[in-house]
């Protein structure tokens, strides 16, 4: 008995796994939605823009240039927007391959399984929801420094001198939760007028960053550069600090790859649109941050108002006022992206069956998801009524490189791994006895072709004609197993690399030793192998759209900035991590494995043990057996069919 109840455990347990790798099958027509496609690649592309040039540019760029390169600043968006461009290529392969609403969840759906496919949805949402709340905070604070504190005083009055403790900020900010509020109402007027009003915030935005380049060349000394340790005040050290503080400019992104169902032409818009926004804002962020620091030296640059600020001290005062209409116009568009997106992956999930059945719901007048819009606009309005901004970006942070590293590994994923082949079934006959037929010579010629794709020879994923010699001590192991191994292999000794680096950051430096070398060199030896490995196979052939360019070499680069970029994250921020993705795992664990729309798509497969001899069915004790819906006589034993 306790053998039997070890398989049944065993059965069990592949049962579960099983369901959690099952993958999102993509049939018929891909373009069919029931929202409203009317979204143009110029559309998009603002849509884009508007998303990443907000705070940012506003905020952040003082800040960096202040404490952290100075007038190298410039290099710091250099290196966060090549980080960003890796990220946002392998956005645009998938999301021209999967035209759909959701983003990162989708493409995880089809490329990796349904688990990891929740998984990057639930931070999604934590992501967008979070990002809608602080940028709601930064735009009360801008407009409350204009008006010399009005605001914050009159809440201070209002509280009696009370304040809330960490992490919640000091006092409730009523502003941003109405301005949170208020766009979730404007977004739900319909997809196209709220794309028309970001598109006309979006080039006031842009205007002013033109602007404030202009000014920056004509008021320019460059002696700012030259003086008090030169244009690497902070070394190339600083440099790096920057550009790991910048790379949190560039997240908005994705809310391309979010109106893949509402773009005409997804597959030609989304990569195009994802291309020119992130060229349009590396530019935007790079002149804009030069002339800053060629205006005022970077020690004293405001690092709260810098750009007002800084013309204001060389008697441009008309350019404060300019300047924070951009800016206030550039955080509205940011907290556009972030309500636009929230509710369609949302739908997105949902629609598949991991979410609650009415937040799948599509208005009929609209063409929006109105209840996610309503439940999206709440939630953002209370995180932005009670939570420190601070707190809010860094714990939004985790959620997005996470979600940035599996979209890499679904890149390669796609490219290598060959197509699974779904095992013939033969009609099954009625033989005079209960026993099966012996197998014959086609059956053992249909098995041996349904597994051809499985081994390494010629075709997709398989062994290029140069590393045919690897044939010899891969040929034993499945090409399947090779590739996500190999990933697998180099994702793990990024994150080893990533840990060590900064453990060395916080000791003294030293010379090195040879063991110091030997450590390094073995280290450097496991990832390099293992996308060696990857890349000796063949890639699938091209879809005919768009395409990352060399991988598996760009995305496994993705995947090391994304990586070393989460191990630096504080303690604080996983914890709270842990239990946001605790009530995330117990809905999918009680709600979306067992409601999920592929469950009823594929064959309801599930293990039996079987009590007969083995010469009444030809089997053994424990054998696994899938029961076809089609026909429920049909017993299919490792891919061939025996009569029930």
């Amino acid at each position: 008995m306790p053998s039997v109840r070890r398989m049944i455990l065993g059965h069990v347990v592949s049962g579960l796994y099983t369901k959690m790798c099952r993958r999102k099958k993509l049939e018929g027509d891909m373009l069919e939605t029931p929202m409203k496609r009317c979204l143009s690649t110029f559309d998009i592309t603002l849509l884009g823009v508007g998303h990443m040039v907000g705070a940012g540019i506003y905020v952040l760029t003082g800040t960096v240039a202040h404490d952290k390169a100075g007038p190298a600043v410039i290099l710091s968006f250099f290196v966060a927007g090549v980080a960003s461009v890796l990220a946002a290529l392998c956005y645009a392969e998938l999301a021209a391959r999967v035209p759909k609403a959701g983003s990162a969840y989708v493409y995880t759906y089809v490329c990796v399984g349904e688990f990891w496919a929740f998984f990057v949805g639930w931070n999604l949402i934590l992501e967008h929801m979070l990002g809608a709340a602080s940028v709601a905070r930064a735009w009360s604070g801008y407009v409350d420094s204009l008006i010399g504190g009005a605001i914050s005083n009159y809440t201070r009055d209002v509280m009696g001198g009370w304040t809330m403790g960490e992490p919640l900020g000091t006092f409730p900010d009523v502003l941003a939760s109405g301005l949170c509020l208020m766009y979730a109402m404007l977004l739900g007027l319909g997809v196209k007028t709220s794309a028309r009003v970001n598109s006309l915030l979006t080039i006031v935005n842009l205007a002013v960053m033109g602007l404030v380049v202009v000014l920056g060349i004509y008021y320019a000394d460059l002696t700012n550069w030259t003086q008090n340790n030169g244009f690497l005040p902070f070394g190339f050290t600083g440099v790096i600090m920057g550009a790991a503080t910048c790379f949190y400019a560039y997240v908005g992104f994705d809310s391309i790859a979010t109106s893949g169902e509402e773009a005409r032409d997804p597959g030609r818009s989304i990569p195009l649109a994802t291309i020119l926004s992130m060229a349009i804002v590396t530019i935007g962020y790079m002149l804009v941050s030069g002339a800053l620091t060629l205006v005022v030296p970077y020690w004293e640059i405001n690092p709260t108002a810098a750009l007002p600020e800084a013309f204001s001290s060389r008697g441009i005062s008309w350019a404060k006022y300019v300047i924070s209409v951009g800016a206030l116009c550039g955080m509205t568009t940011t907290l556009f992206g972030s309500l636009f997106s929230l509710p369609r992956t949302m739908y997105s999930m949902a629609n598949d069956g991991l979410l609650f059945g009415f937040l799948g719901r599509i208005n009929d007048r609209t063409q929006v998801p109105v209840t996610n819009l309503i439940i999206s606009g709440l939630l953002s309005a209370l995180i932005a009524l009670l939570f420190d901004l601070q707190h809010l970006v860094e714990f939004m942070s985790i959620g997005t490189l996470f979600a940035y590293t599996i979209v890499a590994m679904s890149v390669i994923l796609l490219r290598y791994l060959p197509e699974e082949q779904p095992p013939e079934q033969t009609n099954v006959g009625t033989p005079s006895s209960g026993c099966s037929s012996p197998p014959t010579e086609e059956a053992d010629s249909s098995s041996i072709a349904s597994t051809t794709s499985e081994l390494l020879c010629e075709g997709s994923g398989k062994l290029k004609a140069r590393y045919a010699w690897m044939a010899d001590w891969l040929g034993n192991y499945n090409t399947r197993d090779v590739i996500v191994g190999c990933l697998l292999a180099y994702t793990a000794a990024c994150t080893i690399i990533a840990i060590t680096i900064m453990l060395m950051a916080f000791e003294v430096p030293a010379p090195f030793t040879l063991s110091d070398y030997l450590f390094i060199v073995c280290y450097l030896t496991l990832p390099i192998a293992s996308l060696l490995i990857i890349d000796a196979h063949k890639q699938n052939p091209p879809t005919g759209k768009f395409q990352v360019p060399l991988v598996p070499f760009i995305p496994a680069l993705s995947i090391f900035f994304n990586v070393g970029m989460i191990v630096h994250l504080s303690l604080m921020t996983y914890l709270r991590f842990f239990v946001w993705m605790t009530i995330g795992l117990m809905i999918y664990f009680l709600y979306g494995i067992h409601y999920s729309k592929e469950a009823a798509d594929t064959l309801s497969s599930y293990s039996v043990l079987m009590a007969t001899s083995e010469a009444e069915k030809g089997t053994k004790w424990g054998s696994t057996l899938r029961i076809s819906p089609k026909n429920d006589k049909a017993l299919i034993l490792n891919d061939r069919e025996v009569v029930d």
